[in-house]
């Protein structure tokens, strides 16, 4: 309770003792804690008899007992600073990143940036000084955290970096966020990213020294998907595939997920931008389908992703002439073949460091915001790109399957799914 006290002091904004007495009531109920502090203040009998009467509501021991006993029910209700008074207070942030030291440097000779975004905001860009792992800063209240965009511009000898996972925590609120990555950061190495976007999860509130001790040792989380951890899998050498049936119940489960999400009222709905890009979330399961049947690196002698089979199917597209037997249907192809040209172009051209993985990702997050996907599907499916880049045996170049996952893609369509800004920051389509 002290340190709740002495962030609230320390908040300019706020002019009167009322409004303190507001902001006090409103982070207790953040940090869960508005029982106990109650119960604190008033086990001192001394001050209550000398502030309230004999027969204040406060002073009764059998109400007071029955008041505190219904706070604790509270304790189930999550409670993020919404309210306009604390949209413009100044919070105290502390981040950790923690590097995969066995694989690679821990200290990258670039300069890497970072920045922490949340349902009311962003701390735009902020750079990172060299050879620290953990920095703390002050910004607007940003909410309940939702990504991280880390970074850097590859500059030095030692430029490549392999991150973890990163953490941030509410100094006032105790809340702290991982945000998992397992990814490398820089040119000539996985996708060749210099920019990743990672999901953020709340973990229990920890104390200084356990955040500490984060940073000193990388904590155990769940694996990321096969697909986003191909370059840690090409050096340990574990690589397992999952069947086509896990891959089909991924699909359905990612989707189903973000229908039972609009189907909540919605003070109740959890994150969007987790069931999109969350580690079980619709882009890691239709990466799990689109790496069914890849083949294999050893074939073209280089590490090939899911984007540069979309760059194959663009360049097909825009060299060739289509032809049907139907005129409709040919405009109808015609349209949808423009419409994702277009998109594509404006994620290469986008001004960001972002791999091709995370290109990939940006181009599902608004195929499904624009409820295009489904359309899209066919034209991948039928290209004949995909003979030479895909086994016979792949999802995508089986037709009931593929009919399959559009009829699953179509069933979100009536919804009006909006995007992190984050998430497709630069992309002008």
């Amino acid at each position: 309770m002290p340190q709740i006290i002495k962030h609230i002091q320390n908040m300019s904004e706020i002019k009167t003792d009322v409004g303190r007495a507001r902001a006090w009531i409103r982070l207790s109920l953040e940090k869960k804690l508005l029982s106990q502090h109650l119960k604190q203040l008033l086990s001192n009998q001394a001050l209550a008899k000398k502030l309230y009467k004999r027969y204040a509501f406060l002073r009764c021991e059998e109400e007071r007992e029955q008041f505190l006993y219904h706070l604790l029910s509270l304790n189930a209700v999550n409670y993020f600073c919404f309210t306009s008074v604390f949209t413009t207070i100044v919070i105290p942030y502390r981040t950790v990143i923690i590097p995969i030291k066995k694989l690679s440097n821990a200290i990258t000779t670039s300069n890497p940036w970072i920045c922490v975004s949340g349902e009311l905001g962003d701390t735009g860009i902020m750079q990172i000084p060299k050879n620290l792992l953990e920095m703390t800063f002050e910004c607007q209240n940003l909410g309940k955290l939702t990504t991280v965009q880390l970074g850097h511009d590859n500059s030095g000898l030692l430029a490549k970096w392999l991150v973890d996972c990163v953490m941030v925590r509410n100094e006032i609120t105790g809340h702290t966020y991982k945000f998992p990555c397992g990814r490398w950061l820089g040119k000539g190495v996985d996708d060749g990213s210099l920019e990743r976007i990672l999901i953020g999860e709340l973990v229990p509130s920890t104390s200084d020294e356990d955040l500490g001790k984060r940073c000193r040792t990388p904590p155990q989380q769940k694996s990321p998907t096969t697909a986003r951890r191909l370059s840690i899998t090409t050096l340990t050498g574990k690589n397992p595939k999952p069947n086509t049936g896990q891959i089909q119940e991924g699909i359905g489960e990612a989707v189903n997920n973000i229908v039972k999400h609009f189907h909540k009222p919605e003070k109740e709905r959890g994150s969007l931008t987790v069931l999109l890009c969350g580690e079980n979330g619709l882009v890691a399961a239709l990466e799990q389908v689109f790496h069914h049947g890849f083949k294999s690196a050893r074939i073209f002698h280089k590490n090939i992703f899911i984007w540069d089979f979309i760059e194959k199917v663009i360049a097909y597209f825009e060299t060739t002439d289509q032809v049907g037997d139907n005129e409709e249907d040919v405009l109808l192809q015609k349209s949808s073949y423009t419409t994702f040209c277009r998109y594509v172009n404006a994620i290469n051209t986008a001004p960001r460091n972002i791999g091709k993985d995370g290109k990939f990702q940006i181009l599902v997050c608004l195929g499904t915001r624009d409820h295009l996907f489904p359309q899209w599907i066919p034209l991948l499916a039928e290209c004949p790109a995909i003979t030479r880049m895909y086994e016979e045996n792949a999802l995508l170049r089986d037709h009931m399957t593929v009919n399959s996952l559009i009829r699953v893609l179509q069933t979100l369509q009536d919804f009006n799914i909006i995007l992190e800004g984050s998430l497709i920051k630069g992309v002008d389509v």
